[in-house]
Protein backbone atom coordinates (compact mmCIF):
# COMPACT_ATOMS: atom_id res chain seq x y z
CA UNK A 1 0.00 0.00 0.00
CA UNK A 2 1.28 3.47 -0.85
CA UNK A 3 2.18 5.65 2.13
CA UNK A 4 -0.37 8.27 1.06
CA UNK A 5 -3.32 5.83 0.87
CA UNK A 6 -4.29 6.32 4.52
CA UNK A 7 -7.67 6.64 6.19
CA UNK A 8 -8.95 10.21 6.08
CA UNK A 9 -9.41 12.26 9.25
CA UNK A 10 -12.91 11.23 10.47
CA UNK A 11 -13.78 14.87 11.32
CA UNK A 12 -12.91 15.96 7.79
CA UNK A 13 -14.97 13.12 6.32
CA UNK A 14 -18.02 13.99 8.46
CA UNK A 15 -17.73 17.64 7.44
CA UNK A 16 -17.65 16.85 3.73
CA UNK A 17 -20.48 14.34 4.08
CA UNK A 18 -22.52 17.11 5.71
CA UNK A 19 -21.78 19.36 2.77
CA UNK A 20 -23.01 16.77 0.30
CA UNK A 21 -26.12 16.07 2.40
CA UNK A 22 -27.66 19.44 1.72
CA UNK A 23 -25.41 22.49 1.58
CA UNK A 24 -25.13 22.61 -2.20
CA UNK A 25 -27.84 24.55 -3.97
CA UNK A 26 -28.42 26.53 -7.13
CA UNK A 27 -26.29 29.65 -7.44
CA UNK A 28 -23.87 29.88 -4.53
CA UNK A 29 -22.83 26.40 -3.42
CA UNK A 30 -23.50 26.96 0.29
CA UNK A 31 -26.68 27.03 2.38
CA UNK A 32 -26.99 29.75 5.03
CA UNK A 33 -27.93 28.04 8.30
CA UNK A 34 -26.19 24.74 7.62
CA UNK A 35 -23.03 26.44 6.43
CA UNK A 36 -22.88 28.56 9.56
CA UNK A 37 -23.43 25.61 11.88
CA UNK A 38 -20.61 23.53 10.37
CA UNK A 39 -18.00 26.15 9.49
CA UNK A 40 -18.75 28.77 12.14
CA UNK A 41 -19.62 31.35 9.48
CA UNK A 42 -21.10 31.14 6.01
CA UNK A 43 -18.33 30.66 3.43
CA UNK A 44 -17.84 33.83 1.40
CA UNK A 45 -15.01 35.92 0.03
CA UNK A 46 -12.79 36.93 2.92
CA UNK A 47 -12.76 40.67 3.67
CA UNK A 48 -9.63 42.70 3.02
CA UNK A 49 -7.13 42.24 5.83
CA UNK A 50 -8.34 38.76 6.84
CA UNK A 51 -6.18 35.78 5.91
CA UNK A 52 -7.42 32.82 7.94
CA UNK A 53 -10.87 31.34 7.54
CA UNK A 54 -10.66 28.31 9.79
CA UNK A 55 -8.23 26.51 12.12
CA UNK A 56 -8.76 23.01 13.48
CA UNK A 57 -6.29 21.92 16.13
CA UNK A 58 -3.01 23.84 16.15
CA UNK A 59 -1.28 25.96 13.52
CA UNK A 60 1.60 28.40 13.58
CA UNK A 61 2.76 31.28 11.38
CA UNK A 62 6.50 31.95 11.67
CA UNK A 63 6.55 29.80 14.80
CA UNK A 64 3.84 31.75 16.66
CA UNK A 65 0.42 30.24 17.38
CA UNK A 66 -2.09 31.36 14.75
CA UNK A 67 -5.66 32.53 15.29
CA UNK A 68 -8.36 33.99 13.06
CA UNK A 69 -6.78 37.46 13.38
CA UNK A 70 -3.34 36.33 12.18
CA UNK A 71 -2.33 37.73 8.79
CA UNK A 72 -0.41 35.44 6.42
CA UNK A 73 1.88 37.12 3.88
CA UNK A 74 4.51 36.14 1.31
CA UNK A 75 7.68 35.37 3.21
CA UNK A 76 5.86 33.54 6.01
CA UNK A 77 6.11 29.91 7.10
CA UNK A 78 2.88 28.12 8.03
CA UNK A 79 2.87 24.81 9.92
CA UNK A 80 0.23 22.53 11.41
CA UNK A 81 0.26 20.03 14.26
CA UNK A 82 -1.13 16.53 14.58
CA UNK A 83 -4.85 16.19 13.71
CA UNK A 84 -4.83 19.84 12.61
CA UNK A 85 -5.74 21.90 9.55
CA UNK A 86 -5.71 25.56 8.50
CA UNK A 87 -7.73 27.19 5.71
CA UNK A 88 -6.30 30.53 4.59
CA UNK A 89 -5.76 33.01 1.76
CA UNK A 90 -2.68 34.88 0.54
CA UNK A 91 -3.61 37.39 -2.15
CA UNK A 92 -5.50 35.47 -4.86
CA UNK A 93 -4.21 32.11 -3.62
CA UNK A 94 -6.51 30.09 -1.35
CA UNK A 95 -5.31 26.99 0.52
CA UNK A 96 -6.02 24.12 2.88
CA UNK A 97 -2.90 22.97 4.71
CA UNK A 98 -3.49 19.60 6.35
CA UNK A 99 -2.07 17.96 9.47
CA UNK A 100 1.65 17.81 10.25
CA UNK A 101 2.59 20.00 7.30
CA UNK A 102 5.14 22.76 6.81
CA UNK A 103 4.76 25.35 4.04
CA UNK A 104 7.16 28.18 3.18
CA UNK A 105 5.50 30.97 1.16
CA UNK A 106 8.14 32.73 -0.89
CA UNK A 107 7.63 36.28 -2.10
CA UNK A 108 9.03 38.61 -4.72
CA UNK A 109 9.24 42.39 -4.49
CA UNK A 110 6.43 44.32 -6.22
CA UNK A 111 6.97 48.01 -5.68
CA UNK A 112 8.72 49.69 -2.79
CA UNK A 113 7.14 47.83 0.10
CA UNK A 114 4.88 45.03 -1.12
CA UNK A 115 5.53 41.37 -1.85
CA UNK A 116 3.70 39.05 -4.22
CA UNK A 117 3.52 35.31 -3.76
CA UNK A 118 6.18 33.85 -6.06
CA UNK A 119 6.45 30.23 -4.93
CA UNK A 120 5.37 27.76 -2.28
CA UNK A 121 7.80 25.28 -0.78
CA UNK A 122 5.98 22.30 0.73
CA UNK A 123 8.68 20.93 3.00
CA UNK A 124 6.42 18.11 4.15
CA UNK A 125 2.72 17.37 4.35
CA UNK A 126 -0.41 17.96 2.29
CA UNK A 127 -1.69 21.10 0.56
CA UNK A 128 -4.76 21.90 -1.56
CA UNK A 129 -4.59 25.26 -3.36
CA UNK A 130 -6.34 27.34 -6.01
CA UNK A 131 -5.28 30.45 -7.91
CA UNK A 132 -6.38 32.11 -11.11
CA UNK A 133 -4.64 34.20 -13.77
CA UNK A 134 -1.31 34.00 -11.97
CA UNK A 135 1.87 32.02 -12.41
CA UNK A 136 3.71 30.51 -9.50
CA UNK A 137 5.52 27.30 -8.62
CA UNK A 138 5.36 24.64 -5.95
CA UNK A 139 8.58 23.03 -4.76
CA UNK A 140 8.74 19.77 -2.78
CA UNK A 141 11.70 17.57 -1.83
CA UNK A 142 11.32 15.62 -5.11
CA UNK A 143 9.54 17.93 -7.57
CA UNK A 144 9.32 21.45 -8.95
CA UNK A 145 5.97 22.27 -10.54
CA UNK A 146 5.05 25.36 -12.53
CA UNK A 147 1.48 26.51 -11.85
CA UNK A 148 -0.41 28.47 -14.50
CA UNK A 149 -3.40 29.65 -12.47
CA UNK A 150 -5.17 26.44 -11.50
CA UNK A 151 -6.39 24.15 -8.75
CA UNK A 152 -4.03 21.50 -7.43
CA UNK A 153 -3.31 19.12 -4.57
CA UNK A 154 0.09 17.90 -3.35
CA UNK A 155 1.43 15.51 -0.74
CA UNK A 156 5.17 15.63 -0.07
CA UNK A 157 7.77 13.64 1.83
CA UNK A 158 11.51 13.08 1.26
CA UNK A 159 10.95 10.09 -1.06
CA UNK A 160 8.11 11.14 -3.35
CA UNK A 161 5.46 13.72 -4.19
CA UNK A 162 1.85 13.05 -5.05
CA UNK A 163 0.44 15.75 -7.31
CA UNK A 164 -3.01 16.21 -8.85
CA UNK A 165 -3.74 18.96 -11.35
CA UNK A 166 -7.39 19.38 -10.41
CA UNK A 167 -7.99 21.81 -13.29
CA UNK A 168 -5.76 24.01 -15.41
CA UNK A 169 -2.19 23.58 -16.64
CA UNK A 170 0.93 22.52 -14.75
CA UNK A 171 4.52 21.84 -15.80
CA UNK A 172 6.08 19.07 -13.71
CA UNK A 173 9.74 18.20 -13.25
CA UNK A 174 11.59 15.74 -11.03
CA UNK A 175 14.29 17.50 -9.00
CA UNK A 176 16.85 14.70 -9.32
CA UNK A 177 16.03 13.62 -12.88
CA UNK A 178 16.19 16.27 -15.63
CA UNK A 179 14.85 13.72 -18.12
CA UNK A 180 11.56 13.39 -16.23
CA UNK A 181 9.40 16.33 -17.23
CA UNK A 182 5.74 16.55 -18.16
CA UNK A 183 2.91 18.98 -18.84
CA UNK A 184 -0.59 18.24 -17.58
CA UNK A 185 -3.68 19.97 -18.97
CA UNK A 186 -6.66 18.96 -16.84
CA UNK A 187 -10.34 19.76 -16.66
CA UNK A 188 -11.25 17.61 -13.65
CA UNK A 189 -8.50 15.59 -11.91
CA UNK A 190 -7.60 13.98 -15.22
CA UNK A 191 -4.06 12.79 -14.50
CA UNK A 192 -2.70 12.57 -10.92
CA UNK A 193 0.99 11.71 -10.70
CA UNK A 194 3.73 10.50 -8.39
CA UNK A 195 7.13 12.21 -8.73
CA UNK A 196 9.81 9.99 -7.24
CA UNK A 197 13.05 11.00 -5.60
CA UNK A 198 14.92 7.94 -6.87
CA UNK A 199 14.19 6.18 -10.17
CA UNK A 200 15.82 5.28 -13.47
CA UNK A 201 16.50 8.26 -15.73
CA UNK A 202 13.31 9.41 -17.41
CA UNK A 203 11.14 7.21 -15.15
CA UNK A 204 10.59 9.46 -12.12
CA UNK A 205 7.05 10.56 -13.05
CA UNK A 206 4.35 7.89 -12.82
CA UNK A 207 0.56 7.74 -12.94
CA UNK A 208 -1.26 7.79 -9.61
CA UNK A 209 -4.82 7.33 -8.31
CA UNK A 210 -7.06 10.17 -7.17
CA UNK A 211 -6.73 10.45 -3.36
CA UNK A 212 -7.41 12.61 -0.30
CA UNK A 213 -9.09 15.73 -1.73
CA UNK A 214 -12.59 16.57 -2.93
CA UNK A 215 -14.51 18.92 -5.18
CA UNK A 216 -16.34 20.29 -2.14
CA UNK A 217 -13.05 21.45 -0.64
CA UNK A 218 -12.09 23.08 -3.93
CA UNK A 219 -15.44 24.89 -3.96
CA UNK A 220 -14.83 26.14 -0.42
CA UNK A 221 -11.41 27.64 -1.09
CA UNK A 222 -12.50 29.13 -4.42
CA UNK A 223 -15.40 30.79 -2.56
CA UNK A 224 -12.95 32.40 -0.12
CA UNK A 225 -11.39 34.37 -3.00
CA UNK A 226 -14.72 35.15 -4.69
CA UNK A 227 -14.64 32.49 -7.42
CA UNK A 228 -16.22 29.17 -8.35
CA UNK A 229 -14.38 26.16 -9.80
CA UNK A 230 -14.73 25.48 -13.53
CA UNK A 231 -16.76 22.28 -13.15
CA UNK A 232 -20.16 21.02 -12.02
CA UNK A 233 -20.59 17.83 -10.02
CA UNK A 234 -23.54 15.91 -8.53
CA UNK A 235 -24.72 16.75 -5.03
CA UNK A 236 -24.14 13.19 -3.83
CA UNK A 237 -20.57 12.96 -5.12
CA UNK A 238 -18.46 12.82 -1.96
CA UNK A 239 -15.25 11.25 -3.09
CA UNK A 240 -14.81 12.68 -6.57
CA UNK A 241 -13.36 10.71 -9.47
CA UNK A 242 -11.60 7.41 -8.84
CA UNK A 243 -9.40 5.77 -11.44
CA UNK A 244 -7.65 2.43 -11.75
CA UNK A 245 -4.03 2.37 -12.91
Amino acid sequence: MNRFDTVEDPRRRRLIEALTAGLLSAGLPWGNAAGQSIFGNRPAKLPAGQSIYRIVGSATVNGAAANLQTVVRPGDTVATGKDSEIVFVVGEHSMILRNESRLVIEGERSGAASLLLAAMRLVTGKLLSVSRNSRTRIVTPTATIGIRGTGWYAEADPEQTYFCTCYGVTEIGANNDPESRDEVIAKHHDRPLYILGKAAAGKSIRNAPFINHTDQELMLIETLVGRTPPFVFPKDDYSGPRREY
